[in-house]
């Protein structure tokens, strides 16, 4: 078997794995309403067709993270910002991301949803890659596992051109170009 015969997931594989999660996630709603929070540019694939296969009532709900440099004094520093907050009080929350890397995004979306007092808080993602992880967060429901560190794509997922969203399978890609590093930069890292 070939290096990208092990690196990728079909179709079918995953449409198999979807189902089999959402029959998981339908049993642990017990048919309860589920407010499903999906994360916007990447999530989207994943979450319509995973909840396609969930049989409880749903409500969708949209956010989209947007990562932005800070620059304090001599100190920067990277923060996730989220649109609008939705009223989940009482309710049963699931967030489905495509991709859990380094954990810190979903950690952070997570406390920010917790503010408001749902009756529960899962997570779902359709790949956990587990080497990269930064944070004490694993993902209450997830698609694959893997302990590779490369960009993958298809499903739902962009290369470094923002292409190959639209492939139905879901492959390793090539690495997403590093920046080069500024004067600026190199003097906010110090």
């Amino acid at each position: 078997m070939s290096a990208k015969q092990r690196s990728s997931y079909s179709a079918k594989r995953i449409s198999a794995r979807i189902d089999e999660l959402g029959k998981q996630i339908s049993r642990a709603y017990r048919g309860r309403r589920v407010d499903a929070v999906v994360t916007m540019d990447r999530g989207y694939v994943f979450a319509a067709d995973l909840l396609r296969n969930v049989v409880s009532p749903t409500v969708c709900h949209f956010v989209r993270a947007e990562v932005r440099d800070v620059q304090q004094g001599r100190n920067a520093r990277r923060e996730v910002f989220f649109g609008s907050r939705p009223d989940l009080k009482g309710r049963d929350v699931l967030v489905l991301d495509a991709v859990m890397d380094s954990g810190i995004t979903q950690e952070f979306l997570l406390r920010r949803l917790g503010e408001s007092q749902p009756r529960s808080l899962r997570l779902a993602v359709l790949l956990d890659k587990t080497a990269g992880r930064r944070v004490a967060l694993e993902p209450d429901y997830f698609g694959f596992q893997t302990a590779s560190n490369q960009v993958w794509v298809g499903y739902g997922l962009a290369d470094a051109r923002g292409e190959r969203r639209n492939e139905r399978g879901l492959t390793q890609g090539k690495p997403w170009p590093r920046k080069a590093k500024t004067a600026s930069n190199s003097k906010a890292a110090n």
